[in-house]
């Protein structure tokens, strides 16, 4: 059955200008891989010269940029505002300690081009401030400031040391009081003395018995003959018990 057509197959011929091949031959160079890449591959055999600031570099180099901080932030932006007991900062153990070793980080790199460079101070013995400070040094020293002086020897009998002594007695506390010596051990009655007079006198002016008069000590003579001692006597009389 199928041998005449086998037969047939391959007597057939067909025109290679006919649409239905120039369609077929259209689809095969579509599909073709080796087609495909060949662009490519004569390309890659070519080389190429891509500069730094070319575009596409710029667009790659944006954006790794872009997807790296979006994976650097990703772990921070899952766990955003799960936080929980922590009103504020200062609350939460972990960013106070790490607030406070980043204090004390900053401090020591403030500090460490001093303790660097404390050690590694010249100053010139000649200089004006150190030649200053040992001027003060002298000035101020008790050594240089006391400095005993050597002993002289002056005759007794000579003018200015006859002169210095009676200067000096003068100027002496002893002498001084010596003409209050005498005074010692003499008794004083202190009657007529300012403190005394005023004393007395100022209990006279307090003393209620000089300042006030007692009614009984007053001298007085009532008349016999006025109304009230008249009717004082005419009562006494009607009210006496012996009438």
């Amino acid at each position: 059955y199928t041998e005449a057509w086998d037969a047939d197959k391959k007597s057939i011929h067909i025109m290679p200008d006919t649409p239905t091949i120039l369609l077929a031959k259209a689809n095969a160079a579509n599909v073709s891989h080796k087609l495909y890449v060949q662009a490519w591959e004569e390309a890659k055999k070519k080389g190429y010269d891509m500069r730094a600031d070319a575009i596409p570099i710029q667009s790659a180099k944006a954006s790794r940029d872009i997807a790296s901080d979006y994976k650097y932030k990703q772990t921070h932006e899952k766990e955003k505002g799960h936080y929980i007991g922590c009103r504020t900062a200062q609350e939460d153990p972990k960013l106070s300690w790490a607030a406070r070793a980043m204090a004390l980080q900053n401090d020591r790199i403030y500090r460490k081009a001093y303790h660097d460079s404390k050690a590694q101070v010249h100053i010139p013995v000649d200089a004006l401030s150190v030649q200053a400070a040992k001027e003060c040094q002298t000035l101020v020293s008790d050594v240089d400031y006391r400095q005993y002086l050597h002993q002289w020897t002056c005759l007794p009998d000579q003018n200015d040391v006859i002169h210095a002594r009676k200067a000096y007695d003068l100027q002496s506390d002893n002498v001084y009081k010596s003409d209050l010596e005498w005074l010692r051990g003499i008794g004083w009655v202190t009657d007529g003395s300012v403190d005394v007079v005023k004393a007395k006198k100022a209990q006279e002016l307090l003393n209620e018995r000089l300042y006030r008069t007692r009614p009984d000590e007053v001298k007085f003579t009532s008349i016999t003959d006025s109304p009230d001692v008249v009717q004082a006597k005419i009562n006494a009389l009607q009210l006496s018990d012996v009438r």
